[in-house]
């Protein structure tokens, strides 16, 4: 059984001189009672989707059903090749990753939900993008997805990973602290500074409210996981510099999960609330509906 806070992942990591991914791996191969080849192949089938849907959309116009959104992720793309970017090609690259899932996912393409379909394109985007800068190779990237893996069960364990029941904190707040900590282990970083980096993330991202304009999952939440791999990529450059979380990991997910259920149920995915309310808003809804 997988232990259930990140004190206790530390502790069962620091025991056996393993990584957050190996131990991940370890619990599951003992749940499925399979064994590893298997385990990894499972995950394996999943970098390959996540592949698929952080690049299709950089080179085709994808449309949602509905119309809100769409070619967005092709545009920011081209912009990173023909312009002189303010924040450089690799961040503007994630940028576009993350907006090209959440697109095919509106166009009901395939996606993995990491850890779910709302915020989909910021574990792809932050590991894709992270592994193509430091050459690192898919197995590389499999071992991320598992540290990735090992932090979202210790949230799901303690808070949530619904918008319904905690806000968008905790869909793209969750994705992006389990991206952090994948890339801090991918290049180096404890298990420590792993859950240091998600704690952060966190922080960064505690309180944000879930209000799909007409109750799709396209405006806002295409633009939050753009925003969800920035602060992902930002924090792990904090963390691999020497910086730490003065609040625990757990601590911090413990926060988020009495924020959410301070929500309203006006701003925890029902539309009722916040700029789905709004007069343009509510424009889009009625044209969509």
């Amino acid at each position: 059984m997988f232990v259930n806070t990140g004190k206790e992942l530390i502790e069962a990591c620091s025991k056996e001189n393993i990584s957050i991914s190996e131990y991940t791996i370890r619990t599951q191969i003992d749940t499925e009672g399979s064994n590893r080849e298997v385990v990894i192949n499972k995950m394996r089938n999943n970098l390959k989707v996540m592949k698929d849907s952080a690049e299709y959309a950089l080179k085709n116009s994808v449309k949602s059903v509905s119309g809100l959104i769409g070619g967005q992720a092709k545009t920011l793309y081209d912009y990173s090749l023909n312009e002189k970017t303010l924040t450089g090609e690799f961040m503007v690259r994630a940028m576009a990753r993350a907006l090209s899932c959440s697109e095919v996912n509106a166009a009901m393409g395939r996606i993995v939900a990491a850890p779910t379909a709302g915020s989909c394109g910021i574990l792809p985007a932050v590991i894709i993008s992270a592994a193509e800068k430091l050459e690192k190779n898919d197995e590389e990237m499999i071992n991320a997805l598992f540290t990735a893996s090992g932090v979202g069960i210790i949230i799901a364990k303690n808070a949530t990973l619904s918008g319904a029941e905690g806000g968008c904190q905790a869909e793209c707040g969750s994705a992006a602290a389990m991206a952090a900590a994948a890339v801090i282990e991918m290049m180096g970083g404890t298990p420590e500074m792993a859950l240091h980096g998600a704690a952060i993330v966190i922080k960064n991202i505690l309180g944000l409210v879930c209000d799909p304009v007409a109750g799709l999952v396209e405006i806002p939440c295409a633009k939050r996981n753009l925003a969800g791999a920035v602060n992902a990529l930002s924090t792990v450059d904090l963390v691999m510099s020497g910086v730490t979380s003065f609040i625990p990991f757990d601590d911090v997910v413990s926060a988020m999960y009495k924020v959410g259920k301070s929500l309203p149920c006006e701003l925890r995915e029902t539309a009722l609330g916040g700029i789905a309310t709004t007069e343009t808003g509510i424009l889009l809804k009625n044209k969509v509906l």
